[in-house]
């Protein structure tokens, strides 16, 4: 997360590593014979990407306190390639107002018909950038499945459809970010 000058929250920077299987899907014909991608390579993809995420509200919902975020266009956005070739995009998602983080400001990251499995890295999850002093984050992790929400995710698995127009935020882990 990043905040300006005034202490209060700017954008929210993603960082997300796509598994095996997508980044041997995206990168398929490009580079020039078999030297490692740069990420002028992958810049239109890295274009078509963050471009197509506004449909999706770019995965990603935020409240401070009560009231809902709204996002502006991103910035800064790009793709590399890393040495397991995975490729990682990143951008900055500007919020359209800057939000106190007084109240608590949380975000999730998550697609809620759960086609997209998100998670956050686990040694670390969350950098607070410029933050003033005494802020802290703190990562809720989901509740277990009920037996039903298990075999309704089983059971999209195999029919080759969403569990539900819903069900991300299910096993989406929560950011929370509180400052003095």
């Amino acid at each position: 997360m990043i905040f300006d000058a005034g202490g209060k929250v700017a954008a929210i920077r993603h960082v997300w590593v796509f598994d095996d299987m997508y980044s041997a899907f995206a990168t398929q014909g490009l580079g020039k014979d078999g030297a490692p991608l740069t990420p002028e390579d992958l810049a239109p993809l890295a274009k078509t990407n963050v471009e197509s995420l506004v449909d999706f509200d770019y995965f990603t919902r935020a409240r401070a306190g009560n009231a809902k975020i709204a996002f502006a266009t991103p910035i800064d956005y790009g793709l590399v390639e890393n040495e397991q070739k995975r490729v990682v995009l990143t951008f900055t998602l500007p919020l359209k107002s800057p939000a106190s983080a007084a109240t608590a400001f949380t975000f999730q990251v998550y697609d809620p018909s759960y086609f997209v499995a998100f998670s956050l890295d686990r040694q670390d999850p969350v950098d607070l950038v410029n933050a003033p002093p005494g802020c802290t984050a703190k990562v809720l992790g989901s509740d277990p499945l009920s037996q039903s929400e298990s075999q309704k995710l089983s059971e999209s698995f195999f029919s080759g459809l969403s569990p539900g127009d819903d069900f991300g935020i299910r096993l989406a882990s929560r950011v929370i970010v509180a400052c003095p």
